[in-house]
Parts: C-alpha cells; structure tokens; sequence
C-alpha cells in the first residue's frame, strides 16, 4: 500500500512537471498556481505518508516540534517564491523554474511527513504539533491568496496572458491564481489539520472506552 502512495505522487509530479503547465503556459499565474498546489498538497501528502509512518515509528520527543518549524520553512518558501522578483526568475529559465518546484516539493514533503508521523504517534502532544502545523499552514496560504485576489495592481505580469487555450488578462490571471491557492492549498491543509485534530480529540473518549 505504501507504495501504491508513492507511486501515485510520482506520477502526479511527472503530469506537473512535464505538462503544459511549466512549458507552454508557464507565463500564467494560474498555471503556476495549478503546478504549485499540485505539488505541494496533493503530491507531497501521497509522497509523505510512507515517510510519515517510518518517522512515526522512531517514537522520538523530537516530533512535537518539527511540525511548527516545517510550518515556518514553508511559509518562508511559498512567500518568497511569490515576491515578484522571484516569480520572474521562476518564469525566465528552466534553472529557475527547476530550483522553484524543488524548494515546493521539498517543503511540503517536510511538512507533510512531519506532521502525519507527529499525529500518528501515541503522545497527545505530537498529536497536537501536527494538528497545529497543518492548520498553521492553511492560516498563512489563505492570507496569501486574499492579498493575490485583492491586490488593486497586478503583481507579475501587465498583458495577455494564455492558460488551458483560454486569453486573460493580467487581473484575471492573478484573481483566478489565488482563488486556486484558495480552493487546493489552503482547502488541504485545513482538511488534513482538522482530521489529525479529530482524532486528537477522539482520543480520551478510546482511552474511556
């Protein structure tokens, strides 16, 4: 079964990578958002599971920690990778565009493990780190995405721009960006927070059981 998870965040990354979102339509905010919140909440969790059950195994006191320290580094990730000179560099070679998606994968396979190993441990403190971590994450990708989608000026392109054979403008490409950062990214996160916390929460009533 571990595996099968493995195999199937592979997968997805090669469709991201090798697709027309970083090639063809790499000018797109959208695009880039589609790429990014591939990467880092759906291809990263699969990834991680496998990772996350051998970390949990090791039972260290180190866990309770690492979920909030993941939660920082991929804030600092995702935001600077969104600073407009960043999103040129990413957009004006394939170094650049290479260097941005290793920083994504890294950091959301960072996280993701950390916080899935933290939850499936017996301590309700690691339990609790993993919970935070996660909903930590989602706090600070939503407040990403409102300030992309009510940005009163355009932040990384000025003209036209192409994405799925569709024209947009510059305005709707960023709007429609952050409403997929919105829905994808911060929507998983805040899943995956909230059923570690559920279980957090289920835990006396086992223990009574």
């Amino acid at each position: 079964m571990r595996v099968l998870w493995l195999a199937n965040g592979c997968l997805l990354l090669a469709v991201i990578w090798l697709g027309p979102l970083l090639s063809a339509w790499r000018g797109s905010v959208t695009a880039h958002m589609l790429a990014h919140m591939g990467v880092v909440a759906v291809a990263a969790p699969l990834i991680a599971i496998g990772v996350a059950l051998r970390l949990a195994s090791c039972r260290r006191p180190v866990l309770t920690g690492l979920p909030i320290v993941a939660s920082l580094v991929e804030l600092l990730v995702v935001w600077g990778w969104h600073a407009p000179a960043a999103r040129r560099l990413a957009e004006s070679s394939l170094w650049g565009t290479a260097l941005e998606q290793a920083c994504f994968l890294a950091a959301g396979l960072f996280l993701w493990s950390t916080c899935l190993a933290a939850g499936s441990t017996n301590r309700s403190s690691s339990n609790a780190a993993g919970a935070f971590g996660l909903l930590l994450t989602s706090v600070h990708m939503t407040l990403l995405g409102a300030l992309l989608a009510l940005s009163p000026r355009t932040l990384y392109q000025f003209g036209d721009v192409t994405c799925f054979g569709t024209t947009l403008t510059a305005a709707q490409d960023q709007q429609l960006g952050a409403v997929v950062m919105l829905m994808v990214g911060a929507a998983a996160y805040l899943a995956g927070g909230v059923a570690l916390l559920s279980g957090l929460l289920a835990e006396p009533n086992r223990r009574v059981a």
